[in-house]
C-alpha cells in the first residue's frame, strides 16, 4: 500500500484541484487545500466544489492568495506538508492579453513564493501544473518533453515555461525534487465556464450562436479530467532522480542531471473541433448555431500529446473517449444547473 502524505493542494477550489483533492482524500492522504476564489469566473461555482469537500476527514481550507507571501509562509510553517501540488494560477489564454499583470502577480510571483516556502520546509516533492501552451509556435507533432520549447505564442504560455525554467533552478540549488505536468486540453465535470464545452453547451441551449475560431480548422488533444486526476496521483509517489545520461552538450529539455522531469498529461488522440462538437450536438440532442471566425491572437491550431515518458514513469496513460467524457459533463451540467 501506497504510504499516506501530508500534501497541500493550491488551486484547491479550481476545476481540477477540487477534483484531485476529492481523489487524494478517497485513498487516506491528508489535504490541506489553498484557494483565493478570485472572481475570474463564477465564484459560487468554485464555492460548490469546495463544499464537496468540507467536511470530509482530512481536509483542511484556507482561502489566501499565492502571492500573499506571509500568508502562504504560515500555511507551510502551521502544516509542514510532505508534497506540495500547485494547480493555482491565472488561467486563460485570451484573458492574458486583456490582465497581463494578472499572470505575473499569480504565475510568476506567487510561483515564486511556493519555491521559496518548500525549499524552507523540507518539501519532498513539488508537483506544479504547467501546459500544452508551451510548445507555442512548435509545429513538430506529436508534442514532446524532449522538444525546445522557447517560442510561446501568449505571456500565459510564458509565464507557464517560467515556472520549468524556475523549478530547474530550485532542483539544481536546493535539490528539490519537481516535477512539471503539461495538461492539454481539459474537460468534464465541474469544468471552467471559460472554456470550449462549458461555453458551447450553454450557447447551444440558450440558442445563441457559438463562436468557432480559425473557421473550424483546429485539432486538440482533449483530456478528461478524471485522467488528468489519475496521472497526477500516481505520480505523488514518483518523486524525480537526475538523469545520469543528461549531457550539456546535447541537453534534454525534459530531464536533467538534477531531479526534475516534465511530463505531458494529453489523450494522444487530437480530435477536429468540428467533430468535438457535433459530438456535444448529439449528447445535447440539440443543433449548434456557428459563427465563424479567424484565428484568436495566441492560439495554435492543433495540439497533440506524446505520453510515453509517463507511460514508461507510471504505467498509465489517458484514454477516456470524448464520447463518454462529453457525456458525462452534459448530465452535469443539467444536474447542476437544473437543466433539461
Amino acid at each position: 500500500m501506497a504510504e499516506i502524505k501530508k500534501i497541500l493542494v493550491t488551486g484547491a477550489a479550481g476545476f481540477i484541484g477540487s477534483h484531485l483533492s476529492k481523489r487524494l482524500l478517497s485513498e487516506g492522504h491528508e489535504v490541506i487545500g489553498l484557494d483565493n476564489l478570485n472572481d475570474y469566473y463564477e465564484v459560487t461555482l468554485k464555492e460548490a466544489r469546495l463544499n464537496r469537500l468540507t467536511g470530509e476527514p482530512g481536509f483542511t481550507f484556507y482561502r489566501a492568495s499565492l502571492e500573499d507571501n506571509d500568508a502562504v509562509k504560515d500555511i507551510f510553517a502551521k502544516h509542514r506538508p510532505q508534497v506540495v501540488i500547485n494547480l493555482a494560477a491565472q488561467a486563460g489564454v485570451r484573458y492574458s492579453l486583456e490582465n497581463p499583470r494578472a499572470y505575473i502577480d499569480a504565475n510568476v510571483v506567487g510561483y515564486l513564493n511556493i519555491l521559496e516556502a518548500c525549499r524552507h520546509n523540507g518539501v519532498e516533492h513539488l508537483i506544479y501544473a504547467s501546459s500544452s501552451s508551451v510548445y507555442g509556435a512548435n509545429k513538430s507533432m506529436p508534442f514532446s518533453v524532449h522538444d525546445n520549447v522557447d517560442h510561446p505564442l501568449s505571456l500565459y504560455a510564458a509565464t507557464k515555461k517560467s515556472n520549468e525554467l524556475m523549478a530547474h533552478t530550485y532542483s539544481h540549488l536546493f535539490g528539490l525534487p519537481t516535477t512539471g505536468l503539461r495538461f492539454f486540453t481539459v474537460y468534464g465535470p465541474w469544468g471552467r465556464p471559460d472554456m470550449a464545452l462549458f461555453l458551447f453547451t450553454k450557447k447551444i441551449l440558450s440558442g445563441e450562436p457559438i463562436q468557432v475560431f480559425n473557421n473550424g480548422q483546429m485539432k486538440r488533444d482533449f483530456t478528461f479530467v478524471d485522467d488528468i486526476v489519475e496521472g497526477i496521483a500516481r505520480l505523488v509517489h514518483k518523486q524525480p532522480e537526475g538523469n545520469p545520461e543528461w549531457s550539456g552538450f546535447a541537453p534534454d529539455p525534459g530531464t536533467s542531471y538534477a531531479p526534475y522531469k516534465i511530463y505531458n498529461i494529453g489523450n494522444n488522440s487530437p480530435v477536429e473541433l468540428m467533430t468535438y462538437i457535433s459530438t456535444l450536438e448529439d449528447k445535447l440532442g440539440v443543433k449548434a448555431i456557428k459563427e465563424f471566425l479567424p484565428m484568436q491572437a495566441g492560439d495554435v491550431p492543433e495540439t497533440y500529446a506524446d505520453v510515453e515518458d509517463l507511460m514508461q514513469a507510471v504505467g498509465f496513460a489517458p484514454k477516456t473517449s470524448i464520447e463518454d467524457g462529453i457525456g458525462q459533463f452534459v448530465q452535469w451540467y443539467r444536474d447542476y444547473y437544473g437543466v433539461n
